[in-house]
Parts: C-alpha cells; sequence; structure tokens
C-alpha cells in the first residue's frame, strides 16, 4: 500500500532523457533544450508544470515553465549557459487558481455566479499574499478585500479578478501545496561543433605534391587553403604514429609486404615509438603544432585518430604482456573480422588481469594530445573495447575538459552504436552509405531525429571512408556522387567525407567488395585534386555554403519527410527554431534517368500557415526562383543536369501575382 499523500499530480516520461537517467543526454551550448514530460491529474482541476535546472556545480535551480502542447504533454525549454554536465527535472502541481478563474469565467457567461464563488477567490488571493513581499503583496490584499466588497457588481468583481495582471501576480506567489517532482536527469551540454561539423579526411603521407615522396605535416598546410575554401571546418587524419614492421602488409592488404610498402597507419607502434609518438616521416612535434594553429588561421580545427590497437612491436607488447590475449600455442592472437585478418594487429584484451593498469594507460593517451592542444577525436572500433572503460575515459576527460569532443566509428549494430553513445561519445557515423531507398532513408533518419535515440546519438553521415566504397559510388557516376553529397550534407548537420577520394571521384573497387581497389590505407598517393577539371570540389563548395548560410540546416530536430508521388525522388524539409529560415530539400535517387512527381508539402513544417495559396522558393543549389501554389507542385529532376533542388521558402509579397507555377 502507498503512503497516504495529498499529492494529485504525476510526472511521466519526461525527456531528454537516457534510459530513464541512467546516463546524461546531449545539448549544445546557448542552443534550448526542450523539456517534455506526460502530466496528468485527477479531477477536472487545472495543472501547473515548470522544469528546473543548474549546471552540475551550482547551488541553486533556475526555472522555466512548462506549457500544455497536447495529449498530456507538457513542454519548455531551457538554455545551458556553460559547457558540462547539467542537471533538471520536472516539477507539478495543482493549479487551484487557474482552475478557479476557468470556473469563474464559466458561470459569468451562464449567469450562476454567487458570492460564495467570489469568496473562494479572495479565500485563493489572500493566501497568495502570505507568499509575496512588497507591492506585489499589497495588489494582492487588495484585489482579494475588492472580491468580497458586495457594494460593486459580481460580475465586475470577477471580471477584475481574472485579468492577465491577477493571472501573472497568483502564479508568481502560486504555493505550490502538494507539488509533485521527477528524479533529477542529467545532460551533457557540448559546444557547437559537436552539433555542426563538416569533416575532411586526409592521410598526411599522402600530401606530397610530388610523385613517391612521404608527405609531412608541413605539406598538409600547403593543401589547407584549398580544404577550407571548400568550407570544411574539421581536417581528420589517420593515426599519424609510428607504424609497425611486424607482419606489415602490403598493397590491397596483402599478407606480404615489400621493402618500400609504408603500412596501415592504424598497425600502430614500432621500435619508434608507440600511441603519444608520431611518425618521424610525417614531421615532429612541433610540426603538428604549426599545422593546429594554420588549421585555426583559417577556421578549422585538427582531428586526430585514437586507434587503440597494437602492432607486434608496438612497446606496449613487450612491456605489458598481460593486456593482450594469448592463444593455446603461446602466440598474441591478432585483429580478426571473419573473413578478414589482420595480422599486422594485435587488440587489447580487456579481460587482463591489468585492467587498471591498461585503462590509465589508454587514457593518459587521449590526454597527452589534448595537452598538445587536441580536441577533436575521431576513435576508432570503440565497440571492440569495453563499454565501461568507455563511460570512464570520456567521463573523466569531459569533466576536465568538456570542449572536447569524440566521434565513434562503429559500423556495428544498432544498439551496440548507441551504447557508445550512450557512454559518452559526442557524435557517432552512421549507416548512411547503405541506405539508399527512399523509405529506407526516410525510416532510419525518422528513427535517428524523431524518438528517444535523438536524446543521446548525434548522427554524422558520410558517403565514403578508406574502408567503404559502396556499389553505388562504384557504379553510379557523377550524379551518383552528387546526389550522396546532398543528402549527407542536408539529412543531418555533421557529415564527414574521405576528402581526396571523392573530390575526384575515385571509384576504382575490388572486385567483389565494399572496398578501394589500391587503398590508400597501404600505399601511398599523390593527390591533386584541386587541379583536376572533372573534381567535385566546386559542388562541394556550393553545398558547404548552403550548410554554413542556413540555420535550418545546422540542426536535426525539425528534420521532416514530405510525400511526393514518385519512390526514386526524395523530399524533406528543415527549419531553424525561429521559425524564421526553411529549407526543402528534393533529390533524384536515380543517377541514370529523369524523374517527375507530385508533392504533396506539410506547409506548417515549411514555416507557412496551412492556408497558404502561394510561397516563393529559391533555387541555391540549382539556381532559379519559383513560385508554388499549396502542397500540390510539380516536381522534375534530371540528374546529368541536376540531380537536387535545395530551396530556400520564401512568403513573398502579398501583392505579388507572378504565376510561373512548377519546377
Amino acid at each position: 500500500m502507498s503512503a497516504p499523500t495529498a499529492q494529485r499530480a504525476s510526472i511521466q516520461r519526461v525527456r531528454p532523457s537516457v534510459l530513464a537517467g541512467r546516463y546524461p543526454a546531449k545539448g549544445v551550448l546557448g542552443r534550448p533544450v526542450e523539456v517534455t514530460a506526460d502530466i496528468v491529474g485527477d479531477s477536472h482541476d487545472l495543472l501547473a508544470a515548470g522544469a528546473q535546472y543548474k549546471a552540475a556545480g551550482d547551488e541553486s535551480w533556475e526555472e522555466v515553465p512548462l506549457h500544455y502542447v497536447i495529449n498530456d504533454v507538457w513542454s519548455g525549454s531551457f538554455t545551458p549557459a556553460m559547457l558540462g554536465r547539467h542537471r533538471f527535472r520536472v516539477l507539478a502541481w495543482i493549479d487551484h487558481i487557474g482552475t478557479w478563474m476557468r470556473d469563474t469565467h464559466t458561470k459569468v457567461v451562464a449567469g450562476t455566479l454567487e458570492e460564495v464563488d467570489l469568496a473562494v477567490g479572495a479565500k485563493l488571493l489572500k493566501r497568495r499574499a502570505k507568499q509575496a513581499k512588497g507591492t506585489d503583496k499589497h495588489r494582492l490584499r487588495e484585489i482579494a478585500a475588492a472580491l468580497t466588497d458586495t457594494d460593486l457588481d459580481a460580475a465586475a468583481r470577477a471580471d477584475r479578478a481574472t485579468s492577465e495582471e491577477v493571472i501573472e501576480l497568483a502564479r508568481r506567489h502560486d504555493p505550490r501545496d502538494h507539488h509533485v517532482r521527477s528524479d533529477v536527469y542529467e545532460l551533457e551540454a557540448d559546444r557547437e561543433r559537436a552539433a555542426f561539423s563538416t569533416w575532411y579526411e586526409l592521410f598526411p603521407r599522402s600530401a606530397a605534391t610530388e610523385p613517391g615522396r612521404h608527405g609531412t605535416f608541413r605539406d598538409v598546410i600547403d593543401r589547407l587553403d584549398h580544404i577550407a575554401s571548400m568550407g570544411f571546418d574539421v581536417l581528420y587524419l589517420p593515426p599519424i604514429h609510428p607504424i609497425g614492421r611486424g607482419h606489415r602488409k602490403g598493397r590491397n592488404n596483402v599478407v606480404d609486404s615489400g621493402p618500400d610498402d609504408p603500412g596501415s597507419p592504424w598497425a600502430v607502434g614500432s621500435a619508434e615509438g608507440g600511441h603519444l609518438d608520431i611518425h618521424p616521416e610525417l614531421g615532429t612535434l612541433e610540426d603538428l603544432g604549426a599545422l593546429m594553429t594554420a588549421c585555426e588561421d583559417r577556421g578549422m580545427e585538427l582531428a586526430l585518430d585514437i586507434a587503440f590497437q597494437c602492432a607486434p612491436d608496438h612497446p606496449w607488447v613487450s612491456e605489458h604482456p598481460e593486456w593482450f590475449k594469448r592463444r593455446p600455442d603461446g602466440s598474441i592472437q591478432y585483429a580478426e573480422n571473419p573473413p578478414k585478418k589482420y595480422q599486422d594487429i594485435y587488440p587489447l584484451d580487456f579481460e587482463t588481469s591489468d585492467p587498471e593498469g591498461l585503462w590509465r594507460e589508454l587514457k593518459g593517451v587521449f590526454e597527452y594530445w589534448i595537452a598538445e592542444g587536441v580536441r577533436i577525436f575521431r576513435v576508432d572500433n570503440p565497440h571492440t573495447k569495453s563499454f565501461p572503460f568507455w563511460e570512464w575515459c570520456l567521463g573523466e576527460l569531459k569533466a576536465e575538459h568538456p570542449d572536447c569532443i569524440f566521434l565513434a566509428e562503429a559500423f556495428t549494430r544498432p544498439k551496440v552504436m548507441y551504447e557508445l553513445a550512450m557512454r559518452g561519445f559526442n557524435q557517432s557515423y552512421t549507416y548512411f552509405t547503405w541506405r539508399r531507398h527512399k523509405q529506407e532513408i526516410q525510416d532510419y533518419y525518422t528513427e535517428l531525429v524523431h524518438t528517444e535515440v535523438a536524446d543521446f546519438f548525434r548522427p554524422n553521415s558520410w558517403p565514403n571512408t578508406p574502408d567503404i566504397l559502396t556499389d553505388q559510388l562504384q557504379h553510379g557516376g557523377r550524379s551518383m556522387f552528387v546526389q550522396r553529397l546532398v543528402l549527407a550534407a542536408t539529412l543531418t548537420a555533421n557529415y564527414g567525407m574521405y576528402g581526396p577520394a571523392f573530390e575526384l571521384m575515385w571509384s576504382a573497387n575490388r572486385p567483389g567488395a565494399e572496398e578501394y581497389l589500391d587503398n590508400e590505407k597501404y600505399e601511398i598517393k599523390t593527390w591533386d585534386a584541386d587541379q583536376q577539371p572533372w573534381s567535385l570540389a566546386e559542388m562541394i563548395r556550393l553545398v558547404n555554403s548552403i550548410r554554413h548560410a542556413h540555420p535550418a540546416l545546422q540542426q536535426d530536430a525539425t528534420l521532416t519527410f514530405h510525400e511526393v508521388k514518385n519512390e526514386r525522388l526524395l523530399a524533406y524539409s528543415k527549419i531553424d527554431r525561429s521559425g524564421q529560415d526553411a529549407v526543402l530539400v528534393i533529390v533524384n535517387l536515380d543517377p541514370y534517368d529523369t524523374q517527375v512527381g507530385t508533392t504533396w508539402l506539410d506547409l506548417e513544417a515549411l514555416g507557412l500557415d496551412p492556408s497558404t495559396e502561394h510561397f516563393e522558393l529559391r533555387d541555391a543549389f540549382g539556381g532559379g526562383t519559383y513560385h508554388w501554389y499549396g502542397p500540390e507542385n510539380y516536381v522534375e529532376l534530371n540528374p546529368h543536369v541536376t540531380p537536387a533542388h535545395i530551396f530556400e521558402v520564401r512568403v513573398p509579397p502579398r501583392d505579388e501575382h507572378d504565376h510561373d507555377a512548377g519546377v
């Protein structure tokens, strides 16, 4: 039996929350965090509710009101004012004064108002006057006294006591008798770049312009103007450490390497050092610092790859053999992803007899590079490491360095990816590369953006990586590359690309596999991406400039899919929180043939009144201005001319009578 209580409200399903508060939800410094909850009460009395919040180290709570939305869902928002961990909770109580005001108004209209009804109101106001001070106390007492002054007209007294002024006064001093309070939930406020970023990946050893020469950090600096001009703000480098010689792989991942094969950067460590060292041919720590400074000068940041695995000749192998798994024959177990074998990589054993030593050493790797100024990390295969380790490691690091951003490269089962996000990763790779048909794109991104997944999982969409070259890029030609660029860049606020390969539409694949032939992971290449006439650089530059010009594309929460009567045409929109910027994207998913269709738009999702008859669209991608009428409009997209529209939605002046409808 429950203990007797006078509480009459119930709070359920508070969001954002992750596993009912087990983990912190994700927010962004300076961006409003919407708090929602299901709140119900008994009888017909009205409810009132609020959300209280504070930074983790603060003593006192601040409060914002929650407002009824629909179907007993209440909503409001607060804005984190500092990086790091925050706490919030929801309160609800019976709104006695609101209930009295509602009922009094009804009785006045019906002509059934009695003096006792006004006396009830006076009592409620006197109670609030006891909570108030100064002018508010005097005013509440005055109104309460006037309510029972029978020399005045009863309806006039009721009207005066239910004015907006009185409503505000009474609610400001509500004693909130028998209020209900939810559990406390946590939220991690990240900086803006965790929510909106544009990544470009390159191998620094391939940055030299002279064929056959090993590239350096200084060579990367020479390429920065080109990369920055395309609108990227994160430059991501694969592992920069010494590469193992033991069992080094040759070109195309063959087991036997030649004397000139450089090996895979993910085979970390050799006699020259490990995770705290730099490959000597790339340069020095000073050179890396110069590269970071050069990035900052161009409004970019450098992201480093952290791959917690070791080549056979990594110093840890001899110094800490207990950190590696032994097979019955005494040899160390190398990495496998059957049928793939990675003889040049030894995984770390998180069932080691020395978990404390291993955990602290790995955390120390991050701490070392953070001390050198790095704040963004792409983490390789985090799903093959311990979940509790990530929760501890990332939690400790972010408590001290809340400006750090960690991207999880985990192409694995969805709930494993979600687990990593819950445990602390700020961003996550997605299944974007394998979502190509209309319905599966809509279903996937609806799950990511419009379910509880959105409280903790920030998607980062990539059309390609050094490991992934899907068949549509292998065979779809230029129009497919452009289609995938537009989708990646507009479906999610975070996206990236394996840069030079995507710019030059490199599509040569290893037969029967979703992998590049002559993969850069195993050899040095000479790219000249900014000099080729067929380069996609201008297209990439245009798409990224549109992203930076439109706040609507810098968040994911308002992603809305619209109906188009053609399974090869995908339509979706985003609108910024202020409602001032709306973007409508329509993509031809067929890289070969022109597709036509008719839209049925959700006008409200575009920031338009549902009764809007005429609105204007400017195509920021393909050019041109169009006038559409209502939700139903004709669309035609030739993939060889422009595979997509990226429309800026505008409402024209009322006196405009241009009727050039259609696209």
